[in-house]
């Protein structure tokens, strides 16, 4: 157990097995109040089985979570959302054929009352929704309109809104910003920055170390199941954390030169 003063997310000792292939191997993780982490690595690195650890997707092997101060178990993603902690994956889990303000409420209705019945309140969620798109820039959309009239960004903005909107003190971002155009992809990264303005932490994992570097406080480098390097944003270059997940450049060195700069 660690105080007040901890991180709001930590992981010790987390192993995972998938038969044979070590998936994760004795990794330790944290993620500090209104932090952002870039979460980075080739592919098969443990990146997504790390996230889905988090939010109760996978059950480790062997290790500790802990969110808040507190132990925890999660045995499902229902309940990671309970305690705080919300995913939007790459393909944002949206309905295309669903309205704006149905993808908004999704399994989370606003009901109301008629005499001894429960009906949706459709004013209320329509009126939530206005709200919603225009603190995340979109202004000009009816909330009744199909989720599949939005760009890209603008859907990937919608699917954070909606994990902020529940009361997400995390969110975890799987490849944000695949597929998005390059404006598209500079609006998310604006709602990134925002969510760190307004307290929320995030985890962000893509494989454009770009991306990650614009709006990450640290940078967390996973390679075969190992974490490999875990440094400040400042501590290194794009480049030199490419180097290391192409394997150039030995991660010590830059951790060496991160302490040297602390």
């Amino acid at each position: 157990m660690f105080g007040s003063g901890g991180p709001l997310l930590k992981l010790e000792g987390i192993v995972k097995r998938f038969g044979p292939i070590v998936a994760l191997n004795n990794v330790n993780f944290h993620v500090n109040y209104g932090e952002v982490v870039g979460l980075v690595g080739d592919n098969g690195a443990g990146k997504s089985t790390l996230a889905k650890i988090i939010v109760g997707y996978h059950r480790p092997d062997r290790g500790r979570i802990f969110f808040e101060g507190r132990e925890v178990r999660f045995k499902s993603p229902a309940d990671a959302r309970r305690a705080g902690i919300e995913i939007v994956y790459q393909d944002m889990a949206l309905v295309p054929y669903m309205s704006i303000y149905r993808n908004l409420f999704l399994n989370r209705e606003v009901v109301k009352r008629i005499g001894p019945f429960k009906v949706l309140d459709k004013r209320k969620m329509k009126e939530l929704t206005l709200k919603l798109l225009r603190d995340i820039g979109i202004k000009e959309h009816d909330p009744d309109i199909s989720i599949s009239k939005l760009s890209g960004g603008e859907r990937q903005s919608v699917a954070i809104a909606r994990a902020v909107h529940f009361g997400a003190k995390l969110v975890i971002l799987d490849e944000p910003t695949s597929a998005l155009s390059i404006k598209e992809s500079e609006r998310v990264l604006e709602y990134v920055l925002e969510l760190k303005k307004r307290g929320v932490s995030s985890i962000i994992i893509s494989h454009n170390i770009y991306h990650v570097y614009a709006v990450s406080d640290r940078i967390v480098v996973l390679d075969r199941g190992h974490k490999v390097l875990d440094i400040p944003r400042d501590a290194a270059t794009p480049e030199e954390i490419i180097d290391v997940i192409a394997h150039r450049k030995a991660p010590e060195e830059i951790s060496r030169k991160a302490e040297a700069l602390a």
